[in-house]
Order: C-alpha cells, then sequence, then structure tokens
C-alpha cells in the first residue's frame, strides 16, 4: 500500500511541476502584457474549465503535463485576432520573451532549490566530506565494508547470493575482518588509501594474502584467500572485462552518509550542493546516446544498467519504493534530480522546447544588430516553417528515447535496493 502510496505522490508532485512550469510561462507574459488565452493542466478532452479575464482556466483527462496558449508566439502563427496584434509575443523586445520562454526552466530550478533546503534542515544532504565519486574514493583511507558473498562474473545489480551462479561466500569475511578495519597492508605492500588496496589486491594471485589491518585501534593480521573474478577495469566500468583477485571488500566510513543543517546554514548547503546537481545533470546528459544500446538490451532481455536514464514511470516506482522503505531523502533527491534535468533540458537550444525558441530569439537580435551594422536592410524574423522538418526530427527522435525509457521502465525496472 505505502509502495503505490509513493508511486502516486510522486507522479503528483511531478504533474504539480509541469503545471508551475507553465504556470511560469503564464505569468510572466501576463505582466509583460502579452495576451494568454489558456492555461490547462493536462491533455485531452477537458474535465472542466472556467474564464477569468481573457484566459480560460482548466484540467483536461490525461494528467501528463500541461499547456498556456500565448497569443503569437512566432510570425507565422495564423490564428491571431486583429485586436491583438499589437499583443502578440513575437513583437515584444528579446529579453522579455527571454523571461517568459525561460520561466518554465526557472520554476523548476526552484521547486529543486525549495525542496533541497527542505531536505538540508529536515531529512539531510549527502555529506560533502564523504568522497563524491570513484576518483575521491580512491585517495579516501582503506576502510572497508566486507562483503558476505562475491559475484565471480561481471558485478549484477541482482543480490549476490553464496551458491548461485556461481557466487561465493566473501574471503575477507571468511578470514575475519569486519565492517570498518583499516587495512594497512597486502602481502608486503604498504596501504594508505582504499586507491591502493584495491590495486594491491587485484595485482596479487588468487590464493593466500595475508592483510594487515587495525581495529579500534589496535593491530592485527588476517589470512585472506582471494579468489579469481571476472570485473571491468576500475576506471571503466564499461571497459573490457578481465579475470583479478577480488577479497569481497568496499569502501566504508564512520561518517554519516547524509548531514542534516540549521535554516540559515541549510542556505549554503542547498548552494553547494545545487552546484553538484548541475554537474552530474550535464554529465548524464552527454552519457545519453551511449545509453540508448543498454536501454534496448535491457528491453530484450538483458539485464538492466542502473546508470540508463529513467522516464517519469521508472522515476515514480523509485519514489514509492523509496516511501515504502522509510527513505524520504531518496524520494527528494530523486524529485530534485528530475527537476533539474527538466529544467536544463528544456533549455537546450532546439525546437519545439523553449530552449530553441529562446535561441532564434537572440539569433534575430545579433543579426539585425550585424545588417544595421553593415547598413543592409533589417532581415526580418525567421520564418519557422522553414525549421519544422528540423522539429519534426527532434520530435521523433524524443518521442522514440521517452517510448524506449518508459518501456524499459514498465518491462525491466530499476531498483533502489539493487546492488
Amino acid at each position: 500500500m505505502l509502495y503505490w502510496l509513493g508511486v502516486a505522490a510522486f507522479a503528483l508532485a511531478i504533474l504539480i511541476s509541469v503545471s508551475l512550469h507553465e504556470a511560469g510561462h503564464m505569468i510572466t507574459a501576463k505582466r509583460f502584457g502579452m495576451k494568454v488565452t489558456k492555461y490547462f493542466v493536462g491533455f485531452g478532452p477537458t474535465v472542466f474549465s472556467f474564464r477569468r479575464g481573457e484566459t480560460e482556466y482548466g484540467l483536461k483527462w490525461i494528467p501528463l503535463g500541461g499547456f498556456c496558449k500565448i497569443v503569437g508566439m512566432t510570425p507565422q502563427d495564423d490564428d491571431v485576432d486583429p485586436a491583438d496584434q499589437h499583443r502578440v509575443m513575437w513583437r515584444y523586445p528579446v529579453w522579455k520573451r527571454t523571461v517568459v520562454m525561460s520561466a518554465g526552466s526557472i520554476t523548476h530550478f526552484l521547486l529543486a532549490v525549495v525542496a533541497m533546503w527542505f531536505a538540508a534542515v529536515f531529512v539531510g544532504l549527502p555529506n560533502p566530506d564523504l568522497p563524491q565519486n570513484a576518483a575521491e574514493q580512491r585517495t579516501a583511507p582503506a576502510a572497508i565494508e566486507v562483503g558476505e558473498c562475491v559475484q565471480l562474473a561481471v558485478s549484477s545489480t541482482q543480490p549476490c547470493a553464496v551458491g548461485q551462479n556461481g557466487n561465493v561466500a566473501g574471503p575477507a569475511a571468511a578470514a575475519g575482518l569486519k565492517d570498518g578495519d583499516i587495512i594497512t597492508r597486502v602481502g608486503e605492500v604498504p596501504i594508505i588509501n582504499y586507491g591502493q588496496l584495491t590495486d594491491a589486491i587485484r595485482s596479487s594471485k588468487p590464493g593466500p594474502v595475508e592483510f594487515g589491518y587495525t581495529r579500534d585501534g589496535q593491530p592485527g593480521t588476517a589470512t585472506v584467500d582471494l579468489v579469481a573474478a571476472q570485473r571491468t577495469p576500475l576506471d571503466d566500468p564499461d571497459g573490457p572485462v578481465s579475470e583479478v583477485a577480488v577479497a569481497g571488500v568496499a569502501w566504508t566510513t564512520d561518517e554519516p552518509g547524509l548531514v542534516t543543517y540549521g535554516p540559515v546554514d541549510a542556505i549554503g548547503a542547498t548552494g553547494d550542493y545545487s552546484w553538484t546537481i548541475v554537474e552530474g545533470t550535464f554529465a548524464s546528459l552527454k552519457r545519453i546516446p551511449e545509453k540508448v544500446p543498454a536501454l534496448w538490451n535491457s528491453i530484450t532481455g538483458s539485464e538492466r544498467d542502473p546508470d540508463t536514464p529513467i522516464s517519469v514511470v521508472g522515476a515514480s516506482r523509485l519514489g514509492g519504493e523509496a516511501i515504502e522503505a522509510g527513505l524520504p531523502q531518496i524520494f527528494l533527491m530523486i524529485f530534485i534530480s528530475l527537476n533539474v534535468f527538466i529544467g536544463i533540458f528544456n533549455l537546450l537550444p532546439l525546437l519545439p522546447l523553449d530552449g530553441g525558441h529562446i535561441a532564434i530569439a537572440w539569433f534575430e537580435r545579433v543579426r539585425s544588430w550585424l545588417y544595421a551594422r553593415m547598413k543592409k536592410p533589417d532581415p526580418g524574423r525567421v520564418d519557422y516553417f522553414k525549421l519544422m522538418p528540423l522539429t519534426y526530427v527532434v520530435i521523433l527522435i524524443g518521442g522514440a528515447f521517452t517510448l524506449l525509457t518508459i518501456t524499459a521502465d514498465v518491462v525491466n525496472p530499476i531498483s533502489i535496493f539493487a546492488r
């Protein structure tokens, strides 16, 4: 029951986000004097509507977004009443059009920032003192978490069970090492950080190797019977698979994973974490093309790569799992990340995205300025009809990708419990 409540809550949160996105367009357009004739939540047949002033507000049956109609977004719009010609959007200064078209994404960013501040105060943000990526983790102290099971094949997202698929008991656990132990030596190789630990283990031959460690400040030794397993390179998870020695250990720390802040300190923490999310979003955008084959393979029977993109369906499922497991921080982090992603993606300079309209507005402005300096007549506005083939290509690719991610999220979904 909690799972489905979480799914519904997350889907509703995203619907509200998108509705506020359109409200951002509407409010800024009205403030500048542009005419807004419609504002609806959802698509398809109308459930109900009412009129206030010159704008019709309403709800439609299909809760997959919303829209607002601003009169005369382009010079090619042919449904403009002659009496409204002076209020069409394309006649307004480029900075005003930029504000209106970017207001939707700004709304998503504001929602993300508010959610981050709320998380910082009430549930916690990721500890900034902990390694934020694999490179930072390698320089951290060699404190370990001991696994009870080791997968001999390439690491799977499925839970490891001894005796299944060739999985074996963890060598480190069998040797008596415990969570929190700090490894100081592997064989004759001294260890200072976790990167040196993993390098030393992988460069060893399978079989008994003596580990030096400290536990609660006291030194000790344990003989770990390393086993051979198939792994990809540590610095390239998508790289070639090779056979290396493994001990069944992972990096750990006694530092809290989440840190809460006071209302004032949370402002600075929110700013720092916002930048982390933005950097991660741009990195995710760059990786999308290379993840398409993995998405397709997950539909046709392969294991789902947890690093592949997800749709709103997948995000809602993860939100449901988070609520069911009593992990509101994960619910909030997914909501924050999705809002930042939508906000940035929507600003890409491609039609029909808002960023495409902004790019065209500034192209027109720069072109007019250059022609004026060259003493040439203003070439006027861009003909959107000539851009329709490219627009259709973007819509086709975006629609196909959306269908692909939704299908993967239904057929082979990602779970927050995958290991």
